[in-house]
C-alpha cells in the first residue's frame, strides 16, 4: 500500500446495497478510506461536507439523482473542495455523461462494464492526475 492510497479518502455515492458494499469491500482492500451514501439528499450532504479526494457518484439515485446533485454543487461549492468526481451509470447515454462533463465529472464508468481490478486501476489514475 502506498502513500497515496493510505491518504485517499472516497466517496460512493450508490442507492444499490449489493453494488455499494461491493465497492467498498473492493476499495477498503486497497486500503483507501471509504465513506458511503445511500441516496442523493445523503450524497449531497457528504459532498458539500468536503474533504474526499474521489467521488463516485450514481446518476439513478433516489431523492435527487446524480445531475441534481451536480448542479447544486456547481451552484454551491462545498468550502472543504473535494477532488474528482465519476459518475458511475448503468446508461451508455451519450447526453447523460455529456450532460455530467459540462457539470464538472472527471469521466464516467459503466458499471456493468467494470471488474474489480478495472474499478481500482480507473481509481489508481484518478487519484493521480
Amino acid at each position: 500500500m502506498d502513500e497515496q492510497t493510505k491518504k485517499s479518502r472516497i466517496l460512493v455515492v450508490e442507492d444499490e446495497t449489493f453494488l455499494r458494499d461491493l465497492y467498498v469491500e473492493i476499495l477498503a482492500d486497497e486500503g483507501y478510506e471509504v465513506d458511503t451514501a445511500a441516496d442523493g439528499a445523503e450524497g449531497l450532504k457528504k459532498i458539500q461536507m468536503g474533504g474526499y479526494d474521489l467521488i463516485l457518484l450514481d446518476i439513478v439515485l433516489p431523492k435527487m439523482d446524480g445531475i441534481e446533485i451536480l448542479k447544486n454543487i456547481k451552484a454551491n461549492p462545498p468550502q472543504n473542495k473535494n477532488g474528482s468526481i465519476v459518475m458511475l451509470t448503468n446508461l451508455g447515454q451519450e447526453a447523460v455523461i455529456s450532460e455530467g462533463v459540462s457539470l464538472g465529472v472527471r469521466g464516467h464508468i459503466i458499471k456493468s462494464d467494470y471488474t474489480p481490478d478495472k474499478l481500482i486501476a480507473e481509481v489508481k489514475q484518478l487519484l493521480a492526475a
